[in-house]
């Protein structure tokens, strides 16, 4: 039996119809897995970052699996916002562990590498190349004592 039970809360589109982010939920666990497609800019991963805090309210999560494996593009002008409007929210609301999986893309993975930065005194943070050893990390998290929910 999979430890996570995910359902799709939302896929998200960018202005043109393409997918930017598929939003899934594992309610037992308390996970919130977002996997981004595409050539991301900044106001698209701030776009998708407010859709996550509107689903937090009914779809409440400590752990999030951040999957940028199949995204590129340069979003960095998102960190401030990310750091100073996202960041203190998700940390009131109990988030304390998140799996990054990088993207191959170089350009993508400075911005990653600055956001894993600004989250790693606040949180357990991992960097991951594939999904299923993010997963894998993700249950050992799951079965630690339980320290609120955003």
């Amino acid at each position: 039996m999979p430890a996570f039970e995910l359902q799709l809360l939302s896929t998200i589109t960018d202005d043109s119809g393409q997918p930017l982010a598929r939003i899934e939920h594992d309610a037992r666990q308390r996970l919130l897995a977002v996997h981004w497609f595409g050539n991301l800019t900044g106001q698209q991963v701030i776009s998708v970052a407010r859709a996550t805090q509107q689903l937090s309210a009914t779809h409440p999560y400590h752990l999030l699996l951040n999957d940028k494996s199949q995204a590129t593009g340069d979003w960095s002008e998102a960190l401030v916002w990310l750091q100073y409007e996202w960041l203190p929210q998700v940390l009131a609301g109990g988030l304390h562990a998140v799996a990054y999986i990088f993207t191959p893309d170089m350009h993508n993975q400075l911005a990653s590498y600055r956001f894993v930065e600004y989250l790693g005194p606040s949180m357990r943070i991992e960097i991951f190349h594939d999904l299923p050893s993010a997963l894998q990390w993700l249950e050992q998290e799951a079965a630690l004592p339980e320290s609120g929910t955003v």
